[in-house]
């Protein structure tokens, strides 16, 4: 609750403001282990509340994520309002550097809410998905269906009483009938979408690129509603690579999860496990070595270089450059060289430990480092004389997919889609974590917001990349690559020999996993495709009680139509090379 005996010029400048426009008696103040300012608020409150924080003097534009939380089996909810399921808001000021999360209880015999889509176009898809996965009805939604599972599905997976693992459901059996209705579940009916089959004149041809297709990046379709060549509207549709990663959180220990981070975008590698270890550090309390932050930093920059290379090679590739990518491939087995000799693995290392990393640097790391830095310079200046500056990557690229600043914010568009329009904000310098605020680098920006600029965007982002993997190899502090902490998982091996409690707290961290002491947390990164963050509640427990994975991916995705529409199908195909996503970071 909250604690009145706390100066009100001690609280965030947010919530006083929202005090002195609603009163205080509105909101239950929650404490969290993030520091990100967190109230309950009412269901006929919230869109009043919610729009005055999108309008106040510098606004919290971006709502950056909406999800829920099924609260049945939760125990330790001590000072928080009765709650069955709760559904949380998380927005984002880039003015203010600051972001707040509301919250509304529901019970289980009301699970309604009114839709925030008039306040912020990209609270679609995050309806439905709460829809989908747990049952909370949106009114006014235009169209609340599934978005993750297929429309036959039965159930609410997110909700606690659904299983969470394939042994528990009754043997899959696919007859004739079943498969009828599945496929005609795949049919697409223009009317349901507003969309018309023709004018007075003409019919429209509707075209489905996707779900399998180079051009689509992945198991991902998009129905065109086309006049000719030219686009008139499109309907993403997504959910082909869902995996339940949530899901599996909550039959994972801390520990033993880091390895399904790795595989939510595929091409970030550790930098996956970056997000989920310093939330759950969070919680713990722990405080790792200089060290640690350094090789993390330096570790997650190399797979920001290979995820901006395998970006830069399909992106020409898609505007018709064939050659190019087969040279940037080579350029990323050099990285995955340097990344093997580090972690042992190559695309999907899980290095990163929940304290620490796996293990120390190896015997003659620092010169594959140096080999790699004084190699890649070079190549990034052949790629933007040979191909970047070519006239006709400029014709089929400038221009096109363009979009501005608030149009990106409205959409919940980061990373460098945001900065190509002329927003400087990066989380590296905006909010540093792991150590970055040591190091010097600029950050990129362009203005026009268009595809190109995109791409230039991300050129640069490597060179910058370079500069910070250097200051790493020229200034790697001495240390430890784990803290001396109980709930450092796994302790290190060493010192089991040490002592009988060490040896202990090993075997019971490996075999049950550590307790985390029950809270939650939150942790933003810059990811190599947007920010990436992981918002974690512990019930004292041995695995998370909630996971929630906001990826960069989802709201770009859901940007495509607002952006696309009046182009022709080639500008669709630069638009979707220039938004670098991996299916995997939209569904999970």
């Amino acid at each position: 609750m909250t604690d009145h005996a706390t100066p009100n010029t001690a609280l965030p400048e947010v919530v006083r403001e929202l005090y002195a426009q609603f009163g205080e008696q509105t909101f239950v103040l929650q404490p969290t282990k993030d520091d990100v300012p967190t109230l309950w608020v009412t269901r006929d409150k919230i869109v009043e509340v919610l729009r005055f924080l999108r309008h106040v003097s510098r606004p919290y534009s971006m709502l950056y994520d909406l999800s829920a939380m099924d609260e049945r089996l939760r125990t330790h909810r001590q000072g928080l309002p009765a709650s069955d399921f709760t559904v949380f808001y998380h927005l984002l000021s880039i003015e203010r550097n600051s972001d707040i999360r509301l919250k509304v209880a529901l019970s289980s015999d009301s699970l309604s809410l009114p839709s925030v889509i008039a306040i912020w176009p990209n609270a679609n898809w995050y309806e439905r998905e709460v829809w989908d996965l747990f049952g909370i009805v949106f009114d006014g939604h235009p169209l609340l269906v599934r978005i993750m599972l297929p429309r036959t599905w039965t159930g609410h997976p997110l909700r606690k009483d659904y299983p969470a693992r394939a042994t528990e459901f009754d043997p899959f059996m696919l007859d004739a009938a079943k498969q009828d209705a599945e496929q005609e579940a795949l049919r697409f009916n223009p009317e349901e979408w507003g969309m018309k089959r023709g004018t007075k004149d003409e019919d429209f041809m509707f075209l489905n690129l996707g779900p399998n297709h180079p051009s689509a990046h992945g198991a991902f379709r998009i129905v065109l509603q086309l006049d000719g060549e030219e686009i008139v509207d499109c309907v993403p549709d997504i959910g082909y690579h869902h995996r339940g990663a949530e899901k599996m959180a909550e039959r994972q220990s801390w520990h033993s999860y880091i390895p399904y981070t790795d595989r939510i975008d595929y091409l970030g590698g550790v930098m996956n496990n970056l997000p989920y270890v310093l939330a759950v550090e969070k919680l713990a309390g722990i405080t790792v070595p200089d060290r640690v932050k350094t090789i993390r930093v330096m570790m997650a920059e190399f797979f920001r270089i290979t995820s901006h290379l395998l970006f830069l090679g399909t992106y020409i590739q898609d505007v018709g450059g064939m050659t190019p990518i087969f040279f940037m491939f080579t350029d990323r087995m050099k990285a995955y060289d340097v990344i093997e000799a580090i972690t042992g693995g190559r695309m999907h290392p899980a290095w990163f430990r929940i304290g620490g990393v796996a293990h120390d640097l190896p015997r003659g790391w620092e010169k594959l480092v140096k080999d790699f830095i004084d190699w890649m310079p070079k190549r990034l200046d052949e790629y933007v004389k040979a191909a970047i500056q070519n006239s006709i990557l400029k014709a089929r690229t400038i221009g096109v997919a363009q979009y501005n600043a608030d149009e990106a914010i409205a959409w919940g568009v980061t990373g460098p889609g945001l900065r190509a329009t002329g927003i400087d904000f990066d989380l590296r310098k905006a909010r540093p974590y792991s150590g970055y605020e040591n190091f010097d680098f600029d950050v990129p920006l362009a203005h026009n917001g268009d595809a190109y600029d995109r791409c230039i965007v991300r050129i640069e982002e490597m060179r910058q990349s370079l500069r910070i993997i250097k200051q790493c190899l020229e200034h790697m502090p001495a240390g430890s690559y784990k803290a001396d902490h109980p709930l450092t998982c796994p302790p290190p091996k060493e010192k089991t020999l040490q002592d009988i409690e060490t040896l202990i707290t090993h075997f019971l961290s490996v075999s049950w996993g550590p307790i985390m002491p029950a809270g939650e947390a939150s942790q933003m990164i810059e990811a190599t495709k947007g920010i990436n963050s992981y918002y974690l509640t512990s019930d004292k427990a041995t695995m998370s009680y909630r996971t929630r994975i906001r990826t960069p991916s989802f709201p770009h995705l859901q940007q495509i139509p607002a952006v696309i529409r009046g182009s022709m199908i080639p500008d669709l195909i630069a638009y979707l090379a220039s938004i670098d996503f991996v299916m995997a970071d939209v569904d999970r």
